[in-house]
């Protein structure tokens, strides 16, 4: 396997080229629509900051979404029997999950399930529980739902973020009915293990908890050796209690189109859930279900190529960053995202981490939108060009010597 040109072998020994080292345009229409580029448009800032990936999607994609543009057809899609079967072979074949079809929920995006997940679980002054730092809208979901957001910290130990148990007895109540879980963890990169599953299960079980698992990224593993487990696959009585998000959009770098699922194999759970979707959210667009059934059924050579090259860009990204005065960061098992550490640099009151890397040409998701006071945090894609990267470790390492030497 060649890194630049990106040569993948399959078991038949055929070989498919992909390249994820030559930029894309995304300065002049009509490609300067994307969110990530045109917030630093005309600033020489790099946007490194969204979770979207700066590569086109795999190919097969593209093509099957050009086959169904050029049939001229774009009218309202019904779920058909290829898409589920394109679904049930990616939980089964890259998940190791089997799962009933009945289990299917379809959405327009993975926000949306957290935000449905909320509405589902409990009642209007019901609490919601989850870790920080987290995904923003692991937060505001609760607040939308006109429910009670209640938090925890996950702690350091050694070069692992890990579950405090018991702050998560402590932060809970009466009124606490559901657990927000990431698996893969955004923004830390965790990928919890068969054991930590079953503890945070068990207490969910203790404590009468429905657990909603955002797995968004759960093919994107980047450390050998590492294993994702679907939490609903442990056991039938973890499974009743847990709602399970998925989407092809990280993986395959499709946010764009909006189609996600959920698998909730508990009918009362589920039709709770479907209650709240009803009349409200719109079903999938056509082209959404096109290039969710390419890329789970012909994507994964793609995907394959993608993570060596994601490997080399995170190991390139975390010895660089670990080598510069006032930062420290953890190798992340999963995702593109690393969550640095800029305590170090010790900046003026007032001046974020965020701040101060955006003056020095680098934008970066900032740390308070993951965790309240986490200001001297941020957040780093690294799903990027080689050429890029270098270039942000670059302004980076220039922007900390100039602060702490």
């Amino acid at each position: 396997m060649i890194c630049a040109g990106f040569l993948f072998y399959s078991d038949n020994v055929v070989m498919t080229t992909f390249n994820f080292d030559t930029p894309i345009n995304r300065q002049t229409p009509p490609h300067d629509d994307s969110v990530k580029w045109a917030k630093y448009a005309g600033r020489d800032v790099l946007p490194m900051w969204v979770a979207d990936m700066d590569f086109a999607p795999p190919p097969v994609v593209i093509e099957a979404v050009q086959a169904r543009v050029a049939h001229g057809v774009l009218g309202y899609p019904h779920v058909t029997q290829s898409v589920i079967d394109a679904v049930l072979l990616h939980l089964e074949r890259d998940l190791g999950w089997v799962v009933d079809p009945d289990w299917l929920v379809w959405l327009p995006g993975l926000v949306t399930g957290l935000n449905v997940a909320c509405r589902s679980v409990g009642d209007t002054g019901s609490a919601v529980l989850t870790s920080t730092p987290i995904y923003p809208p692991f937060c505001s979901a609760p607040k939308f739902s006109e429910r009670t957001l209640q938090t925890v910290s996950l702690q350091q130990q050694g070069n692992d973020w890990i579950w405090d148990l018991d702050a998560l007895k402590s932060a809970s109540d009466a009124s606490t009915k559901l657990l927000m879980l990431c698996n893969p963890h955004n923004p830390v990169g965790r990928v919890w293990r068969e054991d930590e599953l079953r503890a945070l299960a068990q207490l969910a079980e203790e404590r009468d908890w429905v657990i909603c698992s955002d797995d968004i990224h759960c093919e994107l593993l980047l450390e050998p050796g590492v294993r994702y487990t679907p939490l609903a696959s442990l056991s039938p009585e973890i499974a009743r209690r847990t709602i399970s998000l998925f989407a092809p959009s990280k993986t395959y770098n499709i946010p764009g189109l909006g189609a996600s699922f959920a698998v909730i194999p508990d009918a009362v759970l589920r039709r709770r859930f479907e209650r709240v979707i009803a009349g409200i959210v719109p079903h999938i667009n056509v082209l959404g279900y096109t290039a969710m059934e390419a890329a789970y059924r012909d994507g994964v050579p793609w995907r394959n190529a993608l993570l060596a090259y994601l490997r080399v860009n995170r190991d390139r990204l975390i010895g660089a960053v670990n080598a510069m005065p006032g930062l420290k960061v953890h190798s992340p098992e999963a995702t593109y995202l690393a969550w640095i550490d800029a305590r170090g640099l010790q900046l003026p009151e007032g001046v974020s981490a965020a701040q101060f890397f955006e003056a020095a040409g680098v934008g970066l998701s900032p740390g308070q939108d993951f965790q309240a006071g986490a200001a001297d945090y941020v957040r780093f894609n690294f799903g990027c060009t080689r050429q890029t990267l270098e270039e942000a470790i670059a302004r980076m390492a220039s922007a900390c010597a100039r602060q702490v030497g």
